[in-house]
């Protein structure tokens, strides 16, 4: 990415310190300690190209990037300094299959490795093949993800500090879910980032 563009992203410079409208989305929902996402998601913007790039184009080298740079950022927060693992948001297996890997799997490893953590690519599986669930509402995605991921590694998981990542959160809907089965390991404190956050007022 030239330096032009990448002046262009819109970073939201939330943090894990400060309360931010990442966290508010989360509010009543679930039990997690903070949360934040490193870009705005806006419908016409470079961030939408470069996420479409990233998922349907093979162009796995942009979670790279972004988790490199987002990994930076990070690093020194003392909220994320004990992390044990990052953990993505699962593809269902056909999916998986389908494009050839995860598009979160790329930004968590490298997530993981500027925290000294774990990357657990395998702790959450999907259990269903769903559609796109970019343009429903909060309840219908809630239906449809309810029971759509198990836990591989509960005991594992126990007493652990877990940051838990995605590529665009819009409703928060999955990361809600996918929060909901990983405290079903006892004692764990969560965390949860994102490439990006589609603004409230989209």
């Amino acid at each position: 990415m030239c330096t032009v563009c990448r002046n262009q992203l819109p970073l939201t410079e939330y943090d894990f310190n400060v309360e931010n409208a990442v966290d508010r989305i989360f509010y009543g929902r679930i039990n997690i300690k903070k949360a934040n996402s490193f870009l705005f998601f806006i419908e016409k913007g470079i961030v939408k190209n470069l996420i479409h790039h990233l998922k349907y184009k093979n162009q796995e080298q942009i979670g790279t990037f972004l988790g490199d740079w987002h990994g930076q950022i990070i690093a020194g927060n003392n909220f994320l300094a004990t992390i044990d693992y990052v953990i993505p948001v699962p593809l269902h297996r056909k999916k998986l299959r389908k494009r050839g890997y995860n598009q979160v799997s790329a930004f968590g490893r490298r997530l993981a490795n500027h925290l000294n953590a774990e990357f657990l690519e395998d702790a959450l599986i999907k259990t269903a093949n769903t559609k796109t669930q970019t343009k429903k509402s909060r309840i219908g995605r809630w239906q449809n993800n309810k029971a759509l991921y198990l836990l591989k590694y509960p005991k594992l998981l126990e007493n652990k500090n877990i940051l838990l990542v995605d590529d665009v959160i819009t409703t928060g809907a999955t990361m809600e879910i996918c929060a909901k089965t990983l405290n079903g390991a006892k004692g764990i404190t969560l965390y949860i980032t994102s490439m990006a956050v589609v603004p409230l007022t989209q």
